[in-house]
């Protein structure tokens, strides 16, 4: 007799091969968000609805949006079926696929600092994946005062990076500051989404309605969708996807952490992990501003 695979030893298996197939998509987004954004006039805050317009009437954006949203979709299902730890080691795999996606498919040339940093990049979001305690419940549950701190210091912060030369930052790494800023941000929405799902739970689509962080994400995603293609076309593509998924990554595990109360990494040797994954995290990002060019063949292809 033939034995079966037991199916809940297969379910964390399909949802480790939906969180990789998330990192190529989301990847294979932005690289189709990148192309359209540079076809189309510069993302103007003054004429917000004009540059929505702009971008939305460029092919590859509105694909690269459609191909985003069914990233999003395989991210949730991946929540769904494997533990969190799991899907976040995937996803950091997936920052290398970025540079190999980049040769292959898209035709630029990807330097030694770039592979470096997108390496540590994801060695460092590897780590803050594993040292992450195994969870149990929905974790739901915040606190008001935390919520509101946690939540307007990344809006600071992020206004900040948008700002960037305006400020005396240097005018050529503002691209990337941009993908910090739109990362950052995500992470601001995301936290707020976190939120909603444990008040709709409570209260319904009343309490959904009338709560204040639904205002907020939808705040932070606005300003995150413009701070994402004014980066895409200022920066290169390289860079600006890496630190945009990478910031995101970040603020999302700190919100867990600061607002819902997840546990952190238990005893000395897990907490200095981590302590090296941000550090890994941030010499990366230092070295994403190389130069990068595209290859002039490949990219009339």
């Amino acid at each position: 007799m033939v034995s079966r695979p037991d199916p809940l030893t297969m379910t964390p298996a399909i949802g480790l091969l939906l969180a990789l197939a998330c990192a190529f998509v989301a990847n294979l987004a932005f690289f189709y968000k990148h192309r359209g954004a540079n076809a189309v006039a510069k993302v103007c805050v003054r004429h917000p609805l004009r540059s929505a317009f702009a971008l939305y009437s460029s092919r590859w954006f509105s694909i690269g949006m459609a191909i985003a949203t069914a990233s999003w979709g395989l991210h949730v299902a991946a929540l769904a079926l494997a533990p969190m730890s799991v899907v976040q080691v995937a996803l950091a795999g997936g920052v290398v696929l970025i540079a190999v996606m980049a040769e292959r498919m898209f035709g630029f040339e990807v330097g030694p600092r770039q592979w470096t940093g997108l390496v540590l990049t994801a060695i460092g979001l590897a780590l803050l994946g594993l040292t992450l305690p195994a969870m149990h419940g929905a974790h739901a549950q915040f606190s008001q005062a935390a919520m509101i701190s946690f939540e307007a210091g990344l809006f600071g912060l992020g206004g900040l990076l948008i700002m960037g030369p305006r400020i005396g930052s240097p005018v050529e790494h503002h691209g990337i500051m941009l993908g910090a800023a739109s990362g950052i941000l995500f992470g601001v929405s995301d936290t707020a989404i976190k939120a909603l799902t444990g008040i709709t739970g409570a209260h319904g689509l009343v309490g959904l309605a009338l709560s204040p962080w639904l205002a907020v994400a939808l705040c932070a995603s606005v300003v995150a969708f413009y701070a994402s293609a004014r980066g895409l076309q200022d920066g290169e593509a390289v860079p600006v996807i890496a630190v945009t998924g990478a910031a995101a990554n970040i603020a999302g595990i700190a919100g867990g952490i600061i607002v819902f109360g997840d546990p952190m990494a238990a005893g000395t040797l897990g907490v200095t992990v981590q302590a090296l994954a941000f550090v890994l995290v941030v010499v990366a990002s230092a070295l994403m501003p190389a130069p990068l060019r595209a290859a002039p063949v490949a990219a009339r292809a």
